[in-house]
């Protein structure tokens, strides 16, 4: 395919009906990965929505959000920090616990993943809420870093997550709303 021409992304995303459970519409990512030249303008549109950020690192919380990060790291020359469940990284760790809908979880990342100063960008494969890229911000901040965006391939309008995290510029190459 030419990079002329462009892909419609979203037509690479499966809605699966009453997944996890009734009434909940599921934003699979899996025929979009299973498409080189689809992920590969995805990374590409990630790329180009940030380049003007100075992004020095990217950080993204397991699992999917890895699955986007480590191929736009390599893309913007910029290394990646993985943030991690409790108990998963082997080396002294900042830890931030948040609030769920039914209950709480934390998130971990190395202490000494980034230097004071460094401008990082938060990536996940889907925008919600915004509460776990938020306790990822919060992270990078408690260890010095700069939040300087997050960046999303789907965005669940309706939950109304970019709002939440309007301070750190949140950018999202597909959005639907409903479900």
């Amino acid at each position: 395919m030419s990079s002329q021409q462009t892909i419609d992304l979203a037509s690479y995303i499966r809605s699966i009906p009453d997944f996890p459970k009734p009434g909940i519409i599921f934003r699979d990512i899996t025929p979009l990965l299973a498409s080189p030249e689809a992920l590969r303008e995805t990374v590409r549109q990630l790329a180009d929505a940030v380049r003007d950020r100075d992004v020095e690192a990217i950080a993204a919380a397991e699992a999917r959000g890895f699955l986007f990060a480590a191929p736009l790291a390599l893309e913007l020359n910029v290394g990646l920090i993985p943030i991690r469940k409790p108990g998963k990284l082997p080396s002294e760790t900042f830890s931030h616990t948040y609030s769920l809908e039914y209950g709480t979880d934390t998130l971990e990342m190395h202490k000494d993943a980034i230097k004071p100063g460094t401008r990082v960008l938060v990536v996940d494969d889907l925008l919600a809420t915004g509460g776990t890229v938020e306790a990822c911000c919060r992270l990078i901040e408690k260890a010095g870093g700069v939040v300087v965006g997050c960046a999303f391939v789907i965005e669940l309008t309706d939950l109304k997550g970019a709002e939440r995290l309007a301070r750190y510029r949140p950018v999202s190459l597909i959005k639907f709303s409903g479900g």
